[in-house]
């Protein structure tokens, strides 16, 4: 009876088992690389470019401020001994300011809503948007079921170059 049973189990796994095979082979599936694509667009680059430049300012900024707080305490430290308590804690309560706002700087440029990432989306959002667009127009097309990304950390282990679509999404966006 234990036997007839496993054997039953073994069938209802094998039966699942090539409908699965059965129905994946059914799929078409395509890949695009959207990196090359995001390359290819001039408007990208200067998005990135100006991104770029920012995140450069932003940088400059930080280590202006973090520089003043070295000084301010390396003069502490210099003039601790000198000081009074009250002039101690006068000085520590500025350093400890000085702090605070390099720690609001840092948020407010680099955090997950300041400025960079607020211009981030302001000047690559449409543009990711309007490759999205073009992908997805060429997989309905395509009647494509999947398209991958070859440029994102997605394994893919074997790909066959015909199912590459990136030209056709470069053709559509205008850029070949």
């Amino acid at each position: 009876m234990v036997g007839k049973k496993n054997n039953d189990m073994k069938k209802i796994v094998f039966l699942f088992g090539m409908l699965i095979v059965f129905s994946m082979e059914a799929q078409k599936i395509a890949f695009v690389n959207t990196q090359e694509i995001l390359n290819q667009i001039p408007e990208y680059a200067a998005a990135q470019e100006k991104l770029d430049g920012l995140a450069k300012q932003y940088q400059e900024d930080i280590e202006k401020a973090s520089k003043v707080i070295d000084q301010l305490y390396s003069t502490y430290q210099a003039d601790k001994i000198l000081l009074s308590e009250n002039m101690r804690k006068q000085r520590e309560e500025e350093i400890n300011k000085a702090k605070f706002n390099l720690s609001d700087l840092k948020k407010k440029h680099f955090g997950s809503e300041g400025n960079l990432y607020k211009e981030r989306q302001k000047l690559i959002k449409p543009i990711q948007d309007k490759v999205y667009n073009a992908i997805q127009d060429v997989a309905q097309k395509g009647s494509y079921a999947f398209v991958l990304d070859s440029a994102s950390d997605i394994a893919v282990l074997y790909y066959n170059s015909k199912y590459d679509k990136t030209d056709q999404v470069l053709k559509k966006l205008g850029y070949l």
